[in-house]
């Protein structure tokens, strides 16, 4: 398939779908402003013992270098690795920058971190009259204004979208034509499915499913009864199915945050030092959001899929950054020595109101690290 070339028209009913995601962001905006730190391997995090590698530059991952690794883990697969501190407000800036660039092309637009997002544009608001084009303009203005890369996704739907825009990473651009989603899913690896980790793919493994066409032989009935809720997703995306649409602006009831691991982790300081950048990235969109709430919830995605979440309510508003970390620290703390190390690991403030009293915090304001 050539990925560059144009897209025939969608037929009735089919939506064009482009899911955008920056190149190593938070290590792309340090090498673009520290020269020293270009062409070499760079990790955003701390390097002391109780570190972890937020970002990893392209240059480091090429050693096996990944986000939410242990710093020491990492400095040993490459010993040259230049730690540096991470600089949030930088990231929120040039996010802002990106996100404005995706208004002026689209006008639904659904954020999933500060350096991604899906865009709708069936309603083709500039008269540019092609997804794939729309996308390459947006790859072009975001090098102009950030001197930063994007590589995006263009198809019928979010999962298959968010597929192709890993597929020429970094700097790419890949398009999957409506009737090539299933034929596309076949051939992928199952790893590549969003959700799937190491782990994951190694029980489908021992299940005998390497592949999307492995996937695709087994029923909905033999996937949930070996991956539960998850098995629905399994079943729909082996055939590139999905019926979400772009929401911008939903009306939420929590702000919060996860992340998916590349190892599982659970020594006690890993956990602890991956909640408190949870911790850090949520509070400051909350913040910024002016948002309030009475209930902290802390996910636990442990390595056989299986989900736990712990809670704790307050009669009264979370007064500050310092009792939501309190409070998601303890809830962490209670479930510690953990039975099995985990996968994933998320947090969230829900009960919300915003600082004004009068309008929900909207989803935009939901923030996934991956």
């Amino acid at each position: 398939m050539d990925d560059h070339a144009e897209a025939p028209e969608e037929a009735e009913g089919l939506r064009k779908i482009i899911h955008v995601d920056m190149d190593a962001f938070f290590a792309s905006v340090e090498q673009r402003d520290d020269p020293s730190l270009r062409g070499r391997p760079v990790a955003v995090g701390g390097a002391g013992g109780r570190g972890v590698v937020a970002a990893a530059s392209y240059e480091a991952r090429k050693f096996g270098v990944r986000s939410a690794m242990p710093s020491v883990t990492a400095k040993r697969r490459c010993p040259e690795l230049i730690f540096v501190k991470s600089r949030f407000n930088v990231y929120r800036e040039v996010s802002a920058q990106i996100r404005a660039i995706f208004d002026h092309f689209a006008e639904h637009v659904e954020p999933l971190s500060l350096d991604e997002a899906y865009l709708d544009v069936t309603d083709d608001i500039r008269g540019i009259g092609s997804a794939t084009r729309i996308a390459e303009l947006i790859r072009a203005q975001i090098r102009k204004e950030t001197q930063l890369t994007a590589s995006a996704g263009v198809s019928y739907n979010k999962f298959l979208a968010k597929l192709a825009s890993d597929q020429n990473k970094p700097d790419g651009l890949c398009v999957i034509r409506p009737g090539e989603g299933a034929k596309f899913v076949a051939a992928l690896p199952v790893r590549r499915f969003h959700g799937i980790g190491p782990k994951g793919a190694e029980k489908m493994a021992r299940l005998g499913i390497e592949t999307g066409a492995d996937l695709a032989t087994r029923d909905r009935a033999w996937l949930t009864a070996h991956f539960g809720s998850f098995g629905d997703y399994l079943f729909r995306a082996a055939r590139g199915i999905d019926l979400r649409p772009v929401r911008s602006n939903r009306v939420r009831k929590s702000i919060g945050g996860e992340r998916t691991f590349s190892e599982d982790i659970s020594a006690p300081d890993a956990l602890r030092e991956t909640l408190a950048r949870i911790v850090d990235i949520v509070w400051e969109r909350i913040a910024e959001k002016q948002a309030r709430g009475r209930t902290v919830t802390l996910k636990l995605k442990y390595r056989d899929f299986q989900s736990a979440t712990r809670s704790r309510s307050l009669p009264h508003w979370v007064s500050g950054r310092d009792e939501f970390t309190q409070l998601a620290e303890a809830l962490l703390e209670a479930e510690l020595p953990l039975p099995q190390p985990i996968r994933l690991m998320g947090l969230t403030l829900s009960n919300l109101e915003r600082g004004d009293g009068n309008e929900p915090a909207r989803d935009d304001a939901q923030l996934s690290l991956l």
